[in-house]
């Protein structure tokens, strides 16, 4: 009776980044920069491997789809950033949290599976060279994307449905730039124990399978390259990229949602998020395709196309 008389929370205030208005405009051009940078990088890959053959490779399929993830990962935080940049807080409704919480989910948990589905491409080609062909055919290459992409939204979807249906009765500030799971948990007046129990679960389903399958991936992977009598330096070559991208990737996200949650009285959670969302995701595509020999040959010879037409 006590939660029916008090008024439900229809709108959260997003306390994003107080200061003086110079070091918000640092913030805002960072940001900004990083976007651009962004969007740029995977819109650049994601033509590559499309115009270019000797790119339609089932790698390259896994790449494709993590830049167009990844630039869709970025879209969700970062602009209603931007706009916030001019006042200490900003307002969103309950609906938009919700729907901003359920796409930054969705795309993190796609990530996830499709960074494991590369670790298992990677050790068909190290680990099972002459069978890489047979096992890494076209159906498997769409199924494979197609899986991860249903996997991320369908458990997100299950995540905000219990998240929605609790009561949020005040107060409603959130310290954060964007509607995070955990800080708007902690906002509910009413029993979020079912809400938390399916979110933790949900969490190692997502998480920690895919983790253990790319641990185990590249385990085997070590031990092969190994047992190589030459070519060692060249096959570790070959995969060294994407495991510098998971590390990243998965030591940003244990720190976040394994850490103890003393870390959000230091307003640390703001700064680790800012490196998942928005630095990571700038130096991925640098990291794992843009340094790729291939890929610069490719892109060269974008170059070398669009300079023609334009001469």
């Amino acid at each position: 009776m006590e939660v029916e008389n008090k008024t439900r929370v229809t709108r959260f205030i997003l306390v994003a980044f107080p200061g003086n208005r110079g070091v918000r405009a640092t913030v805002f051009l960072t940001f900004l920069v990083a976007c651009i940078l962004t969007v740029a990088e995977n819109v650049i890959i994601i033509l590559l491997v499309q115009q270019n053959r000797p790119l339609h490779k089932p790698v390259y399929s896994f790449l494709d789809s993590l830049s167009f993830s990844e630039t869709w990962y970025l879209s969700v935080p970062v602009p209603k950033v931007l706009f916030s940049f001019r006042s200490v807080s900003s307002g969103v409704s309950f609906t938009h949290c919700m729907i901003q919480l359920y796409f930054f989910i969705a795309l993190l948990c796609t990530e996830c599976v499709l960074l494991a589905a590369v670790a298992c491409d990677r050790y068909v080609a190290i680990c099972r060279p002459l069978r890489y062909p047979t096992i890494m055919s076209h159906g498997l290459c769409f199924l494979l994307p197609l899986g991860s992409w249903t996997n991320g939204f369908g458990i997100s979807l299950a995540k905000i449905y219990f998240i929605s249906c609790l009561s949020f009765c005040g107060p409603n500030a959130i310290n954060h730039f964007f509607c995070d799971i955990s800080l708007v948990l902690s906002l509910s007046c009413t029993d979020m124990s079912t809400a938390e129990s399916v979110d933790f679960v949900l969490a190692l389903a997502i998480f920690l399978f895919p983790l253990s399958l790319t641990v185990l991936s590249y385990g085997c992977i070590l031990a092969t390259i190994l047992r190589m009598p030459i070519g060692k330096q060249k096959a570790f070559s070959t995969c060294a990229s994407h495991l510098v991208v998971v590390t990243i990737f998965c030591s940003a996200t244990i720190f976040m949602y394994v850490w103890p949650r003393a870390i959000h009285a230091f307003n640390m959670n703001k700064v680790i998020s800012i490196f998942y969302a928005i630095v990571t995701p700038a130096l991925n595509p640098f990291i794992y395709c843009l340094r790729n020999r291939e890929v610069r040959e490719a892109l060269k010879k974008l170059a070398y196309c669009q300079a023609i037409r334009s001469g």
